[in-house]
């Protein structure tokens, strides 16, 4: 069970809390959990209106009868239901969950799931398909938040952004702020969003870029200081009361879902809603309700219906429905599905190497060294040493990239000395989990004071393509010259995803220096071809890679052996071809 208090935004975060660093404090209780039973089912075969046609099929965990179903859904029992003879079908997954069970650990705090994001782009670097975004629209404590938790739940997919418009109210003055102590400010009323910085939002986050998305304090009515950062979605799901009052808005959405609840249980949940968790009195509540809420939806809110691809009759209880969207947003997500690896290893045979790759000067103290760490007999203690020296060699031959300006300063006998001076912009180290960390001591040992981030990537080896699990960079990056580490690329795969990551937070291409202590020509030309900008720095480039994508004549997976475990052969490091 994870608090989420209102205004929150939810994921994506494989690896870590479900809940995106949440600020802590009551709100709703959301079970964010695969379905750990599963009910009978009640599927509705008809529009709410129409005749009610109803077959129930009971899982093998559940011995409910038919006369069970019927009323726990409020739907009729008996002769009264005319019965259809229906299977259930088979759950559909993307390529990247081929388990049999759900990719999940549980704890008593949080979900981790163990399945990553498989590419969003193509062989060349460029984002191939948007998001697809589901649009929640109904009245006041409708239930859209929980239809919405029911839909990720069981999507089945870690990656998804739950948005919500209620991040998005204006800011008050000091006036406003005033009738809002009074229970007289419209909150329902268009006016009251800032519905600029939601398209922007959405409409960055639709593309995959990183956003930062405000978070709304209801208890006094302000933005907090602190604004939550949320990237990387193969699915949006955005709810709000005006979700659909907006003609822009309303591009953006690939699918419109109406959640249609009965005002008097609105109103009920309501009451509990601002009593419980926003310090509202009942008299105040009621007031807002008549003066503001009820009129607001009777004018702005029920009449956008009409653009609704689905009405959803009793919100998150209408299991049927939210079983429908969920298939169909699996089917678009099939279709987009992209393959990288098979495409960069059919590439750019044969070409020369290009402009933008550095190699460390070959000398014998460097052939000495790449001699040591190849030789499968070397000790482990010897390995670290030598790989730590060429790792520092490394690090500081691709400082001497960075941009540099003349200066001229005092030596102690009074005489000056023309030199150089890196320019003030902060440099970042982000390494390629978990082999790319190793790299981190020699970094922060030549530059001071550096800012680290981290990114894991696998290989799915049901699909053979590089998946993004985890994802921590420090903020406001976007300026930064950014060292991006990893201690071996093959195809590049992993390298490229990695970058995409960084272009995504705005990251500037020129300004991403890719180490690594060994390469393979493949890697190399991957990386150039789709980032031509990216500066490749690396101790030595090997011609080729075998037909497991393993580096020839290479080094052996690099992490097995500096951290002295011994990986399963089903499990590779981060550009997952290294061995």
């Amino acid at each position: 069970m994870t608090t989420v208090p209102p205004g929150s935004v939810l994921g994506p975060v494989p690896c870590n809390n479900f809940v995106n660093d949440l600020d802590a404090g009551a709100g709703l209780q959301v079970t964010l959990s695969w379905k750990e039973q599963l009910y009978t089912r009640v599927v509705l075969l008809c529009h709410a209106e129409g005749p009610r046609q109803v077959e129930k099929w009971a899982d093998r965990t559940s011995g409910s009868s038919a006369r069970e179903v019927h009323t726990c859904c409020g739907l009729p029992s008996g002769k009264a239901a005319h019965r259809l003879p229906l299977a259930p079908s088979p759950r559909r997954r993307t390529a990247s969950q081929c388990q049999p069970e759900p990719p999940l650990l549980r704890t008593s705090k949080r979900t981790i799931y163990t399945a990553g994001r498989p590419p969003w782009y193509s062989e060349t670097g460029a984002p191939v398909d948007e998001a697809f975004v589901i649009g929640l629209c109904g009245g006041s404590a409708s239930g859209k938040t929980t239809v919405a938790t029911r839909i990720i739940e069981a999507l089945d997919v870690p990656w998804v952004v739950l948005l919500s418009m209620d991040s998005f109210y204006k800011v008050l003055d000091e006036g406003q702020q005033a009738l809002a102590a009074r229970s007289d400010y419209n909150f329902d009323h268009p006016d009251a969003f800032d519905f600029e910085l939601l398209v922007s939002v959405l409409r960055k986050l639709k593309k995959g870029k990183s956003v930062k998305v405000p978070v709304y304090d209801f208890t006094t009515h302000s933005r907090r200081r602190e604004w939550k950062t949320v990237y990387g979605a193969n699915v949006i799901v955005f709810e709000g009361i005006l979700a659909f009052a907006n003609k822009e808005l309303l591009k953006l959405l690939d699918m419109k879902v109406f959640v249609d609840t009965d005002s008097d249980i609105r109103l009920v949940r309501r009451l509990q809603r601002d009593i419980m968790e926003r310090g509202r009195d009942v008299a105040g509540v009621i007031k807002q309700y008549n003066k503001f809420v009820k009129p607001s939806f009777e004018q702005y809110i029920e009449p956008t219906v009409q653009v609704a691809d689905i009405v959803v009759p009793r919100g998150g209880e209408n299991f049927v429905a939210l079983d429908l969207i969920v298939q169909h947003v699996h089917s678009q997500l099939e279709k987009r599905e992209i393959t990288v690896r098979a495409a960069l290893a059919s590439a750019h045979q044969g070409q020369p190497l290009p402009k933008t790759l550095s190699v460390l000067e070959s000398t014998p103290q460097v052939r000495g060294m790449h001699t040591i760490i190849r030789n499968k007999d070397t000790t482990r203690d010897e390995f670290i040493f030598y790989s730590k020296r060429l790792m520092r060699l490394l690090i500081e031959h691709a400082l001497s990239f960075l941009p540099l300006k003349s200066v001229t300063v005092e030596t102690p006998q009074g005489t000056t000395y023309e030199g150089k001076r890196f320019h003030r912009q902060r440099i970042t180290g982000v390494s390629i989990l978990r082999a790319g960390e190793t790299m981190e001591q020699a970094l922060t040992a030549v530059c001071k004071d550096i800012r680290l981030g981290k990114i894991l990537i696998q290989t799915n080896h049901d699909t053979g393509e590089p998946e993004l699990h985890y994802l921590r960079l420090p903020k406001e990056i976007s300026e930064d010259y950014v060292i991006l580490m990893d201690s071996t690329v093959s195809t590049g795969a992993a390298a490229m995803m990695a970058v995409r990551v960084l272009l995504d937070h705005d990251v500037q291409e020129d300004r991403i220096f890719l180490l690594s202590l060994l390469m393979a020509e493949m890697g190399v030309h991957s990386v150039a071809y789709a980032f031509p900008r990216v500066h490749i720095i690396t101790t030595a480039v090997d011609k080729r890679i075998n037909e497991e994508f393993h580096i020839i004549p290479g080094i052996g997976n690099f992490g097995d052996r500096y951290f002295g475990t011994d990986g399963p052969s089903a499990w590779c490091e981060s550009d997952g071809m290294d061995c």
